[in-house]
């Protein structure tokens, strides 16, 4: 029994070195593999906000505590597990996976694009229909419907970056990245959504240069939100485009992957600036293939949810509920009483 322990306990120490010796690998792997999926992050953190935009400011906080927990539990228990099994036994399909979530970004950021151009801002005219803790935990649960989307794409880019690491290597790897993007995505989201009440406070003040910087921060922040959402919009392209290039490349279809390198050549060997450039040129033609091929997928997708007997209209679909109880909080918040 005791040299059984013994053995054990050898057995322990030895992964305890070889954990040790691994840490700066896990770290490295974890940074890179971030990296990567820094485009989805910046759309997730553009994204959240909206939903609860308009709650008690009471409210506001409780809430994304709710959605990020609902994301962590997303990401951990239920992505990890199934892209670990994937990547030990049927590897192979990782890439389809991959360019399956490019297409879905490219589809949600030439939506996004297409409605912006024409003008259509239905959502927000939606009727205040459901008010009080419903509607609440309508918000939460349409937020982590969300998020698991994005988690989804955010976690098989960054196994994708570490798919050569052992599997230990990319669990860790994984939790890492699991819980530092979703700390990042909802620290930033509740900065963001309570920073027109902190301005709110400062006007208070007997500071003029507090009240002054407070104004600023209420009267700026509808401008912060929508270039957070334009610059999320960009980035679902940006790496929807990128995955959908690569991902050909990998399959054997090079000619998008050669004319992106090909435009790029002339900016790198252009002194200090060249390496910037060359990915300024990289990033602007992957938005470009993102664009034109979301509303391709958009063309073929509108259609046949229309004609299929599960097809919602617009108006039907959850987010419309979602916005729909928002804008029964907007109103109970800003008239003092039931909306009508």
């Amino acid at each position: 029994m005791s040299g059984g322990l013994v053995a054990l306990l050898d057995d322990v120490a030895a992964l305890a070195r070889i954990a040790a010796a691994s840490v700066d690998d896990v770290a490295a792997g974890a940074a890179k593999a971030g990296a990567k999926a820094a485009g989805v992050v910046i759309d997730d953190a553009a994204v959240t906000p909206q939903y609860v935009s308009g709650a008690d400011p009471s409210r506001e906080l409780p809430m994304i505590k709710k959605i990020f927990w609902g994301s962590l539990r997303n990401k951990l228990l239920i992505i990890l597990p199934a892209l670990l099994l994937v990547s030990a036994f049927i590897p192979w399909i990782i890439p389809f996976i991959l360019m399956l979530g490019g297409t879905y970004l490219c589809f949600e950021g030439a939506e996004k694009v297409w409605h912006k151009l024409r003008g259509d801002h239905s959502d927000e005219k939606a009727p205040a229909v459901e008010r009080g803790p419903d509607a609440e935990d309508k918000v939460v649960k349409g937020a982590i419907t969300t998020d698991f989307i994005l988690s989804c794409e955010i976690m098989v880019i960054a196994m994708n970056e570490v798919a050569g690491d052992s599997l230990w290597v990319r669990a860790l790897i994984l939790v890492l990245v699991a819980f530092a993007i979703t700390v990042l995505v909802y620290g930033a989201v509740g900065l963001i959504v309570k920073m027109d009440d902190v301005g709110l406070h400062l006007t208070t003040k007997d500071s003029a240069g507090s009240k002054r910087f407070g104004e600023l921060l209420v009267k700026g922040m509808p401008a912060v939100l929508a270039a957070i959402t334009l610059i999320g919009t960009i980035a679902m392209l940006w790496v929807g485009g990128h995955i959908m290039v690569q991902g050909a490349h990998d399959l054997g279809w090079h000619a998008p992957y050669d004319l992106v390198h090909t435009l790029e050549h002339p900016f790198a060997g252009i002194a200090v600036v060249g390496g910037f450039l060359a990915w300024l040129v990289n990033t602007l033609c992957s938005a470009v293939i993102g664009i034109v091929w979301g509303l391709v997928v958009m063309a073929v997708l509108h259609p046949l949810l229309k004609a299929l007997p599960f097809g919602k209209e617009k108006g039907g679909h959850e987010e419309g509920d979602v916005r729909a109880a928002l804008g029964g909080h907007h109103e109970t918040k800003h008239d003092g009483g039931p909306a009508s």
